[in-house]
Formats: structure tokens, C-alpha cells, sequence
């Protein structure tokens, strides 16, 4: 089975966005743990607008699945992987101001730094992912790198299987073929959803893991809205 790991940046925008504790983050991580999930994500960037730092070392005392931080590893970012140890990295190349994650790496011009991190993290016994656009040049420049996974951007297979163009899966398939090959795990994310993640998972041999986020807590409040408003409506009665 595919574990499924739950990136819970969005509650801590809902959470920020007032300032307060509600919804309260170590609560909601719990709460999907309970509910099956393999995993929680997090990824914290440094201005913080969502994860923040401490939110990080929180969830390291209460995740007891396996707790999956991502990010660009610049200095502070490195610092807290290796305080907080959690059961895996993921290398993210976010620019500081991106809205989200819009790229993989370059494997083959950022060997040398890419190394360096990961032999520093393999070191902390700590699982390194990275991500990349589905291009076979890139996963062997994974391999190149020890890193132990790879996670494959699937932003352009979320968008093109939406469009009804379900041949966009074919990259990522052969990438999922070498990347086992190279005895290097798959896990993917980005934009993967209730839609497509049954399509997605039977075209991709050897997919460790997938995170999800935007779309799975777009699609809970949605599917659970119904509910809540027929709660409401029910205490004020009479």
C-alpha cells in the first residue's frame, strides 16, 4: 500500500490568520493520525506565514507516524532538521517568496551542494527525499547525490489529467521505473487529489508514499461542510 502523508500547512494558515490557537495544529495532527494517515508534512519557509519554526519541534513530540519536513535547505532550515530529526527530509528549491513549490531540483548543476546536505542528514539517520520534475536525467542525478528518494512534482500531470489528457502520466511512470532500478524510493506530491490519486497510483510502479495537502483539506471542508452547518442549525432550535 502507498502510505499516505498529510501536509497540514493549511491549518496553520487558518490558524495564523487570526492570530489565535484555532484550529489548534498539534490537535489536527493527532486527529489524522487517528484517522489512518502514514504521515504528517510539514513545510515550514522562513518568513513562517504557515509552519512556524516551533510548530516543527512541537509535532516532533507528538507524531507518531512519521513526520516529514520539507523545505530549501539554506542554514536555518538545516539547522532544524537536525535539532528536530524527523524520520525524513524532503529538499524543496522554493525560492523565499514563492506561494508554493513550482520546481524541482537541478540534480546534475547542484550535485555537489545537494551531497553535502544529504551526507550531513544521512549521518543524523535521517531519510533524504528529493524533489524533482519527472525527467530521467534528473533522477539519475538523484542517485548521483545518495540521496534515498525522490518525490516527484506532479503539478503538470494534476493539470493535463484535468484536461482529460491522460497520456501526461507517461513521464512519470518511466521515472518511477528507473528510480527503482536505482534502488531509489518514490514518493510524490503537488496538486494530487481525490480526482486523480486512484489514476496516479496505478500507473506509478513502486510509489512509496504521496503527500497531500491543499486539496485534501479543500476537498474535508467541502465533503464535511454539510454536516457542521445541519449541526449548527440542530442546537438552535426550539
Amino acid at each position: 500500500m502507498t502510505k499516505l502523508s498529510v501536509n497540514i500547512n493549511k491549518i496553520a494558515t487558518l490558524r495564523n490568520s487570526r492570530g489565535g490557537n484555532t484550529p489548534n495544529l498539534l490537535n489536527v495532527a493527532r486527529d489524522v493520525e487517528q484517522f489512518g494517515a502514514n504521515g504528517i508534512t510539514i513545510h515550514p519557509r522562513p518568513d513562517e506565514r504557515h509552519i512556524k519554526y516551533q510548530d516543527a519541534r512541537d509535532l516532533t513530540k507528538i507524531v507518531t507516524t512519521e513526520l516529514n519536513i520539507e523545505g530549501n535547505p539554506n542554514k536555518k532550515f538545516i539547522d532544524l532538521v537536525l535539532e528536530t530529526k524527523p524520520a525524513q527530509v524532503t529538499l524543496v528549491p522554493d525560492a523565499v517568496d514563492a506561494i508554493t513549490s513550482n520546481a524541482g531540483w537541478d540534480t546534475i548543476t547542484h550535485k555537489s551542494f545537494l551531497s553535502e546536505v544529504i551526507t550531513e542528514f544521512k549521518n543524523n539517520n535521517i531519510r533524504t527525499s528529493i524533489f524533482v520534475d519527472p525527467n530521467l536525467n534528473m533522477i539519475e542525478g538523484a542517485k548521483n547525490t545518495r540521496a534515498d528518494r525522490i518525490e516527484l512534482y506532479t503539478e503538470t500531470f494534476a493539470e493535463q489529467y484535468a484536461k482529460g489528457n491522460f497520456k501526461a502520466i507517461k513521464p512519470y511512470t518511466e521515472c518511477a521505473v528507473l528510480a527503482n532500478n536505482l534502488n531509489l524510493g518514490v514518493n510524490a506530491g503537488h496538486d494530487l487529489s481525490l480526482d486523480n490519486i486512484r489514476f496516479f497510483k496505478e500507473n506509478i510502479p513502486g510509489l512509496l508514499e504521496v503527500s497531500i495537502g491543499h486539496a485534501l483539506i479543500s476537498e474535508s471542508i467541502y465533503l464535511g461542510i454539510e454536516n457542521v452547518v445541519n449541526m449548527y442549525l440542530n442546537k438552535l432550535k426550539g
